[in-house]
């Protein structure tokens, strides 16, 4: 997976790999130039005395080593370019599959999941390219030709090099094969951070309404240090390889010193012959040093290239037709027929035998006791989720037969639990429809209700709205999310429980507005209380899932005993 994903995405930038190949072979030919040109150096200058050879020779060196980092610097830059740009190609291609997955898909991941995956998974796999193009050329070059021209140099010396580079690479295997798990564990442990601190901030509210900071402190602290002891461990084992590569290095000098010495001694090779050979030595340990870091890297951006690959790879249930209709031949109708819906895993349907319909511009309420599925009955509108049977069609299309964007455009949904963005009033209002004039935002807050209290902020629509709009009260928020719906100008409204924190005073005022303002609206709302719906056209009545009764107010007191029980039981609030 690894390999496919950087195929896929760095081939895009080719040329600048290609600048990154040829500028890093430069780079690799100057480095290991540099020592044969010491060895001149130290046995044709400084041994003879020769001034004139020992200034031209280090003019030259020095010409060589600048040019060795003008390249390594270009080699870098081009690297760098083709990495980030990489990242950012699959960011954006996974924020791009996560948004069209269904409500299922992203249950299956969870959300914590989702984020990591597209942050840190990719970074792994983002400096794994970076670091992979910068020493692609070098390691191996550094390495390979070291070995030659350390042969050239001196031959003799060169069995330490048969010695000393696979012990080397022995111990990289070793403390690599260990790390490898690690890295598994360490990405799993870093998607349970994220889900608990998202819990955290999320429901922070309901942590301190029930004085749990100690509890969550403690989730959190056990999930912190479940990551702090396998990153110990992997640090662990980065502390024994450098040492024992500098360890390897180092006796591997000294003998060279040795037995380089011994030869010096006797005259069959000089003092510059014998340096050369030291400095190729380095030259090869350093290759073979890069290579290992490499192939550390290596195991952690494979577990992460996997988790990206998987959600790149996932097929989300909600298909989207080639050929979506996109002009709906009955606008606003909605209709079920037979529909059933069962949860992945789950051993029975949360929904079966529905089917009842809203014509244009009628108001059809969904009532019934907490757990009868009247939330999933409406997310089968807009396509959160797919029906596992039956169908559900909109403007007389099925929905799975429609295109997707003409279908949400026909749609406006105000979830349960509504979510503001961060920015403004009016920017959150034209998330509907951005080019919607201020004259259309003000119409569609007065319809909501929200109109006095956006008035009486500091900046009217220009007022600041924080994540989740936690700066706004509960109240306010339904309102917005009502406005924002109304904005979008939609053919179908879907209000799921959406004035459960509206006053019985505001709440009839929205929908006696709603009901003037949007006639040929088709309405569906799910409530909870019943001076909501008792002027609805239709009102259907849901228990475990299946339609227990469905008519008007007058018609279910009389006709259904569940709907009678609801009434009877919110008599002392709402009659």
């Amino acid at each position: 997976m690894l390999g496919k994903i950087l195929v896929r995405y760095l081939s895009k930038y080719r040329w600048l790999l290609v600048g990154v190949l040829v500028f890093q072979f430069a780079s690799a030919l100057a480095s290991l130039y540099l020592p044969t040109l010491n060895k001149d150096l130290i046995d044709k200058g400084v041994a003879q005395g020769d001034t004139d050879y020992i200034w031209r020779t280090g003019l030259f060196m020095l010409f060589v080593s600048l040019g060795q980092i003008v390249a390594s610097i270009i080699a870098t830059y081009f690297a760098a370019r083709a990495a980030m740009g990489a990242g950012r190609d699959i960011r954006a291609d996974v924020f791009a599959k996560v948004s069209g997955f269904s409500e299922r898909e992203v249950s299956q991941f969870g959300a914590g999941s989702l984020i990591t995956r597209n942050t840190n998974d990719v970074q792994q796999v983002q400096m794994l390219a970076m670091m992979g193009a910068t020493m692609f050329v070098t390691a191996p070059l550094l390495a390979i030709g070291g070995i030659i021209m350390a042969v050239i140099t001196n031959a003799s010396l060169s069995w330490l090099i048969a010695v000393s580079v696979p012990v080397m690479l022995i111990v990289a295997l070793l403390i690599i094969s260990r790390m490898v798990p690690l890295f598994r564990s360490m990405q799993k442990k870093i998607d349970n951070v994220n889900r608990i601190m998202r819990e955290q901030l999320t429901g922070v509210r309901v942590v301190r309404a029930f004085v749990r900071e100690d509890i969550e402190e403690e989730r959190f602290r056990g999930a912190n240090t479940d990551i702090m002891v396998v990153g110990r461990k992997i640090g662990s084992l980065f502390v024994l390889l450098f040492p024992m590569f500098m360890l390897i290095l180092n006796v591997t000098v000294v003998a060279v010193i040795w037995f380089g010495g011994i030869e010096v001694n006797a005259g069959t090779v000089e003092v510059g012959t014998l340096f050369a050979f030291m400095q190729y030595i380095g030259q090869i340990m350093m290759g073979v040093i890069m290579s290992s870091f490499m192939a550390m890297m290596i195991p952690r951006a494979a577990v992460s290239a996997e988790r990206v690959g998987e959600v790149l790879d996932a097929e989300s249930t909600m298909t989207r037709p080639e050929n979506g209709v996109t002009a709906f031949p009955t606008p606003g109708a909605v209709a079920f027929d037979g529909v059933e819906f069962t949860y992945p895993g789950a051993e029975s349907p949360v929904l079966s035998g529905i089917s009842f319909a809203a014509q244009p511009g009628e108001t059809v309420a969904i009532v019934g006791s907490t757990g009868a599925g009247k939330t999933t009955l409406v997310s089968l509108i807009p396509r959160l989720f797919d029906v596992t049977g039956g169908g559900v069609f909109v403007g007389g299309t099925d929905v799975r037969e429609a295109d997707v964007e003409s279908l949400w455009d026909s749609i406006g949904l105000v979830p349960q639990r509504p979510f503001l963005f961060t920015g403004t009033v009016a920017s959150n209002l034209r998330y509907g429809r951005e080019d919607a004039t201020d004259e259309e935002l003000w119409h569609a807050l007065e319809i909501a209700q929200g109109r006095d209290f956006v008035e009486e902020m500091p900046d009217g629509l220009d007022s600041r709205i924080a994540q989740g709009g936690t700066n706004v009260s509960g109240g306010q928020r339904q309102r917005l999310a009502i406005a924002r719906a109304i904005v979008h100008q939609p053919q179908i409204l879907v209000f799921d429980d959406s004035f459960s924190a509206l006053d019985l005073t505001t709440d009839a005022r929205l929908r006696q507005a709603l009901w003037r303002e949007l006639p040929h609206v088709t309405k569906i709302v799910v409530a909870q209380r019943v001076s909501t719906v008792t002027d609805a056209d239709r009102i259907v009545v849901l228990e475990g899932g299946t339609m227990v009764g469905v008519g008007t107010h007058e018609e279910l007191l009389e006709t259904s005993e569940t709907y009678r029980e609801i009434v009877e039981s919110q008599l002392g609030v709402d009659a």
